[in-house]
């Protein structure tokens, strides 16, 4: 028996929900498998995207969050599952049924084409009359801020400007569901920060449509997703809003995968009933938020995001003394490496004045509502929690 009960009910649905009858957009994996050979690539994903929402599916490389674009575009062939678009099984369509935009992160402009053919060269493709087409090329250019560039060829073009193009084609047919896998990985940070700006407010200009966003970057996913979707091995982790992951990691992966997290092993000593629970620390008594509630004396692990620790010469309670291992000036902040001993402590704070000096000891403290338990079970990507499972939105 779990050690660990859900107390509250799961979050509602995030917004854009379906209204009833048939989706227009909306994205929606039943247990759906890629394999190549032996390997197993993408493992019996369930996941619904709503009409007119985010989702970003953030993982590390080989996790199978491009897999499970592909799957959808149609250049990945499930070996068991289905793949429903607006609520039609696409399964056995080819890519250009399906009704999808597509960027990559390579832009795949023609050189040899201006701005306006290259966006003009999805609508040929699918047979839209040729009437339509210049109302199309400039409405999809006006909504990526590139209609001044329309005689332009992609050499003329910054990388920015390049990925906007790309958006552009991909916008001009119109799609139910638009796909973007990592689209901003070859920007450099300034383009790329520019570049989410824009995003988010493409975002707002499109309503309707669902947007499948595959990175790697948290920041990213975070920025503009409604909900995220973590994968690690070819399965899905969790799946929650960035609030709710951040807050609520559930598991030990998501928690240092998505911001960075230190995560201190502890005992439950007693569990309250306003969802906090005491904790021993290696003789030091904490006091945490419990999500779950947790039987004494099971081990569990309390996670404290790095910004959230504070430098204190009195601590009043829930305080941690270590040793300077490390000093890191990083211009607006310091990061601090503490030895505790058994563990090392990550602790993010603003730019100090006097800071300490590698070997000082020194105490830092942090807030009830700013630790949260996890499972002690180093490893685990089995969805367990109604936040992780709340990608199976029905």
């Amino acid at each position: 028996m779990s050690t660990f009960v859900r107390h509250r009910p799961a979050p509602p649905a995030p917004h854009g929900g379906s209204g009833g009858g048939r989706l227009r957009s909306g994205i929606r994996f039943e247990s759906v498998s890629v394999a190549y050979g032996a390997t197993t690539v993408l493992d019996s994903l369930d996941l619904t995207l709503l009409p007119g929402e985010v989702m970003a599916l953030l993982g590390p490389s080989g996790s199978g969050k491009t897999t499970a674009l592909r799957a959808v575009a149609g250049f990945a062939t499930p070996a068991h599952g289905r793949v429903y678009i607006g609520g039609e099984d696409v399964t056995g369509l080819p890519p250009h049924r399906r009704g999808i935009g597509m960027v990559v992160q390579q832009y795949a402009l023609f050189p040899h084409m201006r701005v306006s053919d290259n966006v003009a060269f999805g609508l040929r493709a699918h047979k839209t009359p040729r009437a339509e087409i210049p109302a199309r090329v400039r409405e999809a250019l006006r909504m990526t801020g590139m209609e001044d560039f329309a005689r332009r060829y992609p050499r003329e073009l910054s990388g920015g400007q390049q990925q906007r193009v790309a958006i552009a084609r991909a916008l001009a047919i119109r799609p139910r569901v638009l796909l973007l896998d990592e689209p901003l990985s070859a920007l450099d940070a300034q383009l790329r920060s520019g570049m989410l700006a824009e995003l988010a407010r493409l975002h707002r200009e499109l309503p309707d449509v669902s947007i499948l966003y595959v990175t790697h970057d948290q920041v990213e996913a975070l920025t503009l997703a409604d909900r995220i979707a973590v994968m690690r091995d070819a399965r899905l982790v969790s799946c929650g809003t960035p609030q709710e992951l951040y807050r609520e990691p559930g598991n030990d992966f998501t928690a240092t995968f998505l911001g960075g997290a230190n995560l201190l092993p502890v005992v439950v000593r007693a569990h309250a009933p306003d969802g906090r629970a005491e904790v021993d620390h290696h003789g030091t008594t904490l006091l945490v938020t419990a999500p779950e509630i947790v039987s004494p004396g099971v081990d569990v692990l309390a996670c404290i995001r790095p910004h959230h620790l504070s430098l204190t010469e009195q601590p009043t309670g829930n305080g941690l003394r270590g040793r300077v291992a490390e000093l890191q000036w990083r211009g607006a902040t310091h990061r601090l490496y503490l030895d505790l001993g058994p563990e090392t402590l990550v602790v993010d704070v603003a730019e100090l004045r006097d800071p300490p000096r590698v070997g000082d000891t020194v105490t830092v403290t942090f807030a009830p509502q700013d630790a949260v338990l996890l499972p002690d079970k180093p490893g685990d990507d089995l969805p367990t929690s109604p936040v992780q499972r709340a990608g199976r939105v029905r």
